[in-house]
């Protein structure tokens, strides 16, 4: 079913629902309802309330909109709107940490709608169309004299894409953003956000790049090392919503995985589609119910660090079984619903192997691939068993008796909505031939999947020794390398080290191009200096400047009073020295709100809605 509104934006907005946009409807809307009955309970002692509200629903709209658009520009347009509407969240509690994260998230959501609509304007130049079903005839039919220019198009939207759904190295935004904003929010950015990112990828691959070797190998060995680097950050965090966000990175990556196989297997995908599928889903739900447990734990406490919450649910049956259940799932565990989607992801590895091996290919590489696939799910199940053990498991050394005391943690609404999320997990492992293959083949057509030759039995040994592997990989990490290495002294321990903070390298790249531009203005400022010396030139200049700057000194006195809390206040002795001052203290406001990155970042942010409504109108 498609729907079309003609005329706007110079090209239409084109809608489409099928299977795919359909299902993730529904699961997004799903979502927002937990997360939106949630917040009644998370907010009631907050301020700023409305904002938030007002803000949640319309980014709702907005995703909505990405995942039925029919076309990249349309995509577009939703994409930015949900971006900007988004960033609200990371900063609603105001603190320094908050606006800090907050500036690192509209920065990445900045630069990658701009490089985005770069790649946007070269696909339409090379190929002559947006619309997602007409992709693939247009680049099959211009595909080898124009083959580079749609190479160059489609990387530039996947650094777009590929930084809102957390792919490394883009993933910085994730752990930053997640610990500071409400965790309601962390629910949905961590859950259904990074989806219309990976959306975005999904529909490249399978109508520009489909079965492409080169697309195909760039997004697996960016998989892999997100798979690998998102775990290792959430082994090492101490901190309970950073981990979970590292863990969305590593998840982001056995999703990727699952995008370049699908390359590489060619018209026989089919288990790397299903799989790919099923585990953006089955995330979706996880994160879901695990975010929210956090702010069980955050409400209660105000306090995310482990040595702070150690113990806060060992009296809490409910909590502790909610918790578990998406633990379980994350974790792989047989009859939760992810092991399901990495199971199939795994035997897509196999049967490429299978496939080398006919051939007589070389299978050390994929072999490789495999066994990190293994490991990296070891790992998830070695954070989980941390989390869950921290929490549940220890006492607190000071706090154990005030923290099981806390009988009234949650109200019974909020006891009815995580409790429902968290039912879904296992009842989805449980029956997956009536659940979660239902879902996945109404996708086939989408993701242009070969069909299924045979059916697949998840719980025969062979498939089961993959998911066992990577859970005794887990208790062998958490035994001998989180209990010796990062529990000393009864205290966990933050041992990553700070120069590998690719986050702080982003903001250090920022701020030495800020000073660029700011070595430019004091060079302008001398030449300005020097020129000024004429009483009559001195005269035009001031005459200009108060016409020209009226507006933007009235701007920077409102920055100053309100957003910066600024004043100064000069004498003026002489036309010259009044000139001198004025701009003097033009140059040092400028500088000031220079200075801010995160109100430059908003500037461009509006500057983008105003192309929009301009383009709208025309």
């Amino acid at each position: 079913m498609t729907y079309e509104i003609l005329n706007i934006c110079g090209q239409g907005f084109y809608f489409k629902l099928d299977g795919f946009r359909l299902i993730y409807c529904c699961i997004a809307l799903f979502m927002w309802s937990v997360s939106l009955l949630f917040s009644k309970e998370y907010f009631a002692h907050y301020s700023h309330k409305a904002r938030y509200y007002g803000f949640l629903i319309l980014t709702m709209f907005a995703t909505l909109g990405v995942f039925l658009s029919a076309d990249f520009m349309t995509m577009f347009i939703f994409f930015e709107i949900m971006s900007l509407s988004s960033y609200v969240w990371v900063a609603q509690e105001e603190t320094e940490a908050a606006l800090k994260a907050g500036v690192t998230y509209l920065a990445i959501a900045v630069i990658g709608g701009m490089v985005m609509l770069m790649g946007l304007f070269l696909m339409q130049s090379a190929v002559g169309t947006l619309r997602m079903d007409e992709l693939y005839t247009a680049v099959q039919s211009v595909w080898d004299e124009k083959s580079a220019q749609i190479y160059a198009a489609g990387f530039l939207m996947l650094f777009g894409f590929g930084a809102k759904a957390g792919m490394f190295p883009l993933h910085f935004w994730l752990p930053k953003a997640h610990p500071v904003a409400p965790a309601p929010a962390s629910a949905l950015l961590s859950g259904i956000l990074t989806k219309c990112g990976v959306f975005g990828i999904l529909v490249l691959t399978a109508e520009v790049f489909v079965h492409n070797f080169i697309w195909g190998s760039v997004i697996l060995a960016l998989g892999v090392l997100g798979m690998v680097a998102g775990a290792v950050l959430a082994v090492f965090s101490v901190n309970l919503k950073r981990t979970l966000a590292c863990s969305s990175v590593s998840q982001i990556g056995f999703i990727l995985i699952g995008v370049g196989m699908q390359c590489f297997l060619g018209g026989e995908n089919a288990l790397a589609v299903r799989g790919t599928f099923l585990h953006m889903v089955n995330h979706s739900l996880i994160k879901l119910l695990l975010f929210n447990c956090a702010g069980v734990v955050y409400m209660n406490l105000h306090a995310l660090e482990l040595n702070d919450v150690r113990g806060f649910g060992r009296k809490k049956p409910f909590l502790m079984g909610c918790f578990l259940m998406g633990a379980l799932g994350i974790g792989g565990m047989p009859l939760w619903n992810g092991y399901v989607s990495k199971t199939l992801l795994h035997e897509s590895i196999v049967e490429y192997i299978a496939v080398l091996a006919e051939t007589g290919g070389n299978v050390w590489l994929f072999k490789s691939i495999e066994w990190i696939f293994l490991i990296s799910g070891g790992l998830t199940v070695a954070y989980m068993l941390k989390l869950f053990i921290c929490l549940f498991i220890e006492e607190h050394p000071t706090k154990q008796a005030e923290y099981d005391a806390m009988t009234s943690y949650m109200s019974p609404l909020s006891r009815i909505v995580i409790g429902c999320a968290a039912v879904v997990l296992p009842l989805m492992g449980f029956f997956p031939g009536g659940t979660m293959d239902k879902m996945a083949d109404a996708v086939m057509g989408f993701m242009r999947s070969g069909s299924m030759e045979h059916s697949v039995y998840y719980f025969t040994w062979t498939n089961l020794k993959g998911g066992l592997i990577s859970i005794c990989i887990g208790i062998l990490v958490y035994v001998f390398v989180v209990r010796k290495v990062f529990v000393r002294n009864g205290k966990y321990v933050d041992l990553w080290p700070k120069w590998l903070d690719i986050e702080a390298a982003f903001t250090r790249i920022i701020f030495a191009f800020l000073k660029v531009l700011g070595a430019g203005s004091r060079v302008v400022d001398g030449f300005l200096t020097q020129w000024c010396t004429v009483e009559g030139m001195l005269k035009a200049l001031e005459a200009v400047s108060r016409g020209a700057d009226g507006l933007s000194e009235r701007a920077v006195a409102y920055l100053k009073g309100t957003v910066y809390r600024e004043t100064t206040e000069k004498s003026v002795n002489s036309f010259v020295q009044s000139l001198h001052e004025h701009y003097d203290k033009k140059v040092d406001n400028m500088r000031l709100v220079g200075s801010s990155l995160s109100f430059g970042l908003l500037l461009a942010c509006i500057g983008l809605i105003l192309t929009i409504v301009y383009l709208l109108m025309h």
